[in-house]
């Protein structure tokens, strides 16, 4: 057995007596490997940047961070520490809310009848108006409609064509009924008029929701809600480049 001997000197306290020492034998912990610096790349509701900045913008070099600015994307972009590749990227986008996505106001989204009514039902908590929520929900689930269709098609002797197809459509869809949903994620709701559109082809039906009125409220908001971002960042880091793309 192999003994190793330690000479200690034992210390001693203000009164002469010895002070107890404890040996503990052990392995160390094993070293860490390093790790390299992470790239920071967050993306949030159109206001992450400012409140980014809000609480740290003393801790950055304004002359080598920017804002990039697309409002066709409406997106707003803080670029920190430009010449580090371990840089930090805040991204704010102002994103159409779950609800106008689900409903599909204003997109390519079709419905069959009767799964659009199950969906308003289901929702009814964003209509103006219940009562018009649950005959909605009736009109959709007993859909009904008259086509009358009128086709003309002729042929002369000497290479003239007649060919003519007219479609008329008589149902008991309403024309429009009243949303109040959050037109932007993270906003609060707002009353939209939403009008019913449908297809018809034989025995296929399809509708689609269609709102005028939403989508002249978001081009003008888009605008108003991306400049006073900018505004306050302005306040907040008037060094920083703020560049429209």
């Amino acid at each position: 057995m192999n003994e190793n001997k330690i000479n200690i000197a034992v210390p001693k306290d203000y009164n002469g007596k010895p002070i107890e020492v404890v040996l503990r034998e052990g392995k160390a912990p094993e070293a860490i490997d390093p790790k390299e610096p992470e790239i920071i790349s967050l993306e949030g509701t159109i206001d992450s940047p400012l409140r980014w900045l809000e609480k740290r913008v003393e801790l950055i070099d304004q002359s080598m961070s920017y804002i990039t600015v697309n409002r066709d994307l409406m997106l707003i972009t803080l670029i920190i520490d430009e010449t580090n590749y371990y840089g930090a990227i805040i991204k704010g986008i102002l994103q159409p809310s779950k609800e106008m996505t689900e409903f599909g106001v204003n997109t390519d989204k079709r419905w069959e009848p009767a799964k659009l009514a199950q969906f308003c039902k289901m929702h009814r908590a964003f209509f103006k108006d219940k009562s018009e929520n649950m005959m909605l929900v009736s009109t959709l689930k007993n859909f009904k409609a008259k086509v009358a269709q009128d086709i003309e098609r002729n042929k002369e002797e000497n290479g003239s064509r007649t060919d003519n197809y007219s479609q008329v459509v008589d149902s008991n869809l309403p024309k429009s009924f009243k949303l109040n949903v959050p037109l932007f994620k993270g906003f609060s709701q707002e009353e939209i008029e939403v009008e019913i559109y449908a297809d018809i082809d034989g025995r296929d039906v399809s509708l689609s929701l269609v709102s005028a009125g939403a989508n002249e409220t978001i081009e003008e908001c888009k605008n108003r809600i991306i400049g006073e971002q900018i505004e306050a960042i302005k306040c907040i880091a008037p060094d920083i480049v703020i560049i429209e793309v």
